[in-house]
């Protein structure tokens, strides 16, 4: 009989202290932990919410913990396909309103919000369900980086994209780039593409701060701010590009030098006339081209020059 009731004991026992050691739960510098009730007598709502940095804090019996970023992070866009990866840095083209895709060259930097309620709001719509990762696993948000990437690239990328093919659909290429007016005909001249990437940038901003908390359901993400680095022309399109820069280029040159020959034969003329007006001039002249050092000088004697050899 004793020896049942210390086994019955040691079965109740062991899951308390392990209870009560998992119970206990720190965060470090950049991460916010939302923690879910998760006993066997408790239901499964947020039970609190720890910042970043804290010591051990006690969050109940068999809690789940949900770990997010705490710290700023940032979101890479590239027209380089060797850049993208897994995390963070995706490939994005646009089209222009005349049919050129353009490669997007930017960043948005963004924060996940500290504030309590929302956090618990956030949790609720997002960190009890599973997102698709890029190897066809199923993640939670809190899953590590992988997961926050799999839930960004589901839920807040959608918003980004359409955010910039908004924007950017509404503008000529030559207005974005300035040297797609090169493949424009004659009639469209290069522009400054400074203030318009400046413009869209802004336009860009101002509706990710729209439309992000009406899509995610609350402000979750705050500091928003997208910066539009460049854009960029298709490879096909750039050769072509710089391959009218290079005739340009060549006609240029070729105009140069036909203009020099042309001065060269104006400068010519102009000395004879002067020569034939003046004869002694032109002896003067030769006289001041001859070499240092002449000995004998015979004018009308094609041997008549000579030059002491060294």
């Amino acid at each position: 009989m004793r020896i049942a009731l210390a086994i019955v004991a040691a079965l109740i026992a062991v899951p308390v202290l392990i209870g009560l050691v998992g119970g206990l739960e720190s965060t470090g510098g950049g991460e916010v932990a939302v923690i879910r009730d998760g006993g066997p007598l408790d239901d499964n709502k947020v039970r609190q919410v720890i910042d970043p940095g804290s010591g051990l804090t006690w969050t109940g019996l068999w809690s789940s913990v949900h770990l997010y970023p705490a710290q700023q992070r940032f979101y890479t866009i590239t027209a380089d396909a060797k850049r993208a990866t897994t995390l963070g840095v995706d490939v994005v083209t646009v089209p222009s309103s005349d049919g050129v895709n353009l490669g997007i060259e930017g960043t948005l930097y963004f924060t996940l919000t500290r504030d309590h309620e929302a956090l618990k709001k956030f949790d609720d719509r997002y960190g009890t369900r599973t997102f698709r990762a890029q190897d066809d696993s199923s993640l939670y948000p809190w899953d590590g980086d992988d997961g926050w990437s799999a839930f960004f690239g589901q839920a807040v990328r959608p918003v980004i994209d359409n955010s910039l093919r908004g924007q950017i659909g509404a503008m000529r290429c030559a207005e974005l780039v300035p040297s797609c007016s090169l493949l424009a005909g004659p009639g469209l001249k290069p522009q400054d593409s400074n203030a318009t990437i400046a413009k869209v940038q802004d336009a860009v901003n101002a509706s990710l701060a729209r439309d992000l908390p009406a899509t995610l359901g609350g402000d979750f993400l705050t500091g928003l701010r997208f910066t539009l680095v460049k854009v960029t022309l298709p490879a096909e399109v750039q050769k072509a590009v710089d391959g009218s820069l290079a005739a340009s280029a060549a006609v240029s040159e070729a105009q140069a030098r036909v203009a020099q020959a042309r001065a060269e034969a104006d400068a010519n003329k102009a000395r004879q006339d002067g020569y034939d007006k003046c004869p002694a001039c032109a002896e003067i002249d030769k006289l001041k081209s001859l070499p240092q050092g002449i000995t004998v000088y015979a004018p009308g004697n094609p041997q008549s020059v000579v030059v002491p050899s060294r």
